[in-house]
């Protein structure tokens, strides 16, 4: 299935700087700054958890887990990056703000970063490249925005985003959202609901979809032949809720489906299926027999 997401923009013609320069000691960016204070933060959090123990919690950070990362999956990554399916605006911008509070940046950011990831996957072009190691391709691209712009160009892959109101306001506004979320959670819960809440299910919700990124292009097994490192990692799609069938998804990048056999687990796409039936979710893009014939090994 051809990729409806790769384009030909003038990022095409930047040079990438072959020799990185030490990676703490160069200059640091506002965004950078912005974006390491956030997951230092939700993972002291995390730390701080087992001492501010209660069951309701516990049980708040997981549910908070559990569906941002749905959220994740069905908006930011099969709905607005591969365009896999289509829903009513209203109900397309109500996952795409939910989506926010797995603290993983706005819509149009993460849209154009998986849309580079995809054009150049595996070269010294990928933002998160798995040839420059585990550590690089799991967090550190994160926080080196600059490397990324020279290596990808910016962000003139989204502008089917940019054009809407809503993707721009949320993009000037995602951490106003979440400080505010976060206050809230504390003054209902307290220190334990910020702790186990927010600390213990973000730290969740940043490794589940941050090993998509290493994990799932250093280990696993390859079911179809991408000529790229894609693997499919079954027990991740308890974390990610069906994202750990890599394989399968670079094999058809532009699919809703991402488990395409029986047994392989993917809750995001029981939610694209239940909202089919209910008739919300319209031109769901799956595989056909001839696209898998043409992806099989031999």
């Amino acid at each position: 299935m051809g990729d409806t997401t790769k384009e030909d923009g003038s990022s095409q013609s930047k040079a990438v700087r072959k020799e990185r320069r030490a990676y703490f000691l160069r200059k640091w960016t506002r965004v950078d700054v912005v974006r390491a204070s956030f997951i230092v933060v939700v993972h002291l959090l995390c730390i701080l958890a087992p001492f501010n123990y209660k069951w309701e919690a516990l049980r708040f950070g997981l549910i908070l887990a559990v569906v941002t990362n749905v959220n994740v999956a069905f908006s930011y990554h099969r709905n607005l990056t591969h365009r896999s399916f289509k829903l009513p605006r209203w109900l397309e911008y109500s996952f795409a703000y939910s989506a926010l509070f797995a603290l993983q940046g706005h819509p149009m950011d993460w849209v154009s970063t998986h849309r580079f990831h995809h054009q150049f996957t595996d070269t010294d072009r990928d933002p998160h490249s798995p040839i420059e190691g585990f550590w690089f391709c799991h967090v550190l691209w994160i926080f080196d925005t600059t490397y990324v712009w020279e290596k990808c160009g910016k962000r003139n892959n989204v502008m089917d985003l940019k054009q809407q109101w809503f993707y721009r306001f949320l993009g000037n506004t995602v951490a106003l959202h979440i400080l505010t979320f976060w206050a809230l959670v504390y003054f209902w819960g307290g220190l334990p609901y910020l702790t186990c809440g927010v600390g213990f299910g973000g730290a969740i919700s940043y490794h589940g979809t941050w090993l998509i990124n290493s994990a799932c292009h250093i280990c696993g097994s390859q079911a179809w032949n991408t000529n790229d490192t894609s693997r499919n990692v079954w027990w991740l799609w308890l974390f990610t809720m069906g994202e750990g069938w890599h394989n399968n998804h670079h094999a058809f990048e532009a699919s809703a489906r991402h488990g395409l056999e029986w047994y392989q687990v993917d809750i995001t796409w029981y939610l694209i299926w239940f909202l089919q039936a209910l008739g919300l979710a319209t031109d769901v893009k799956l595989p056909s027999e001839a696209q898998k014939r043409k992806m099989a090994k031999t």
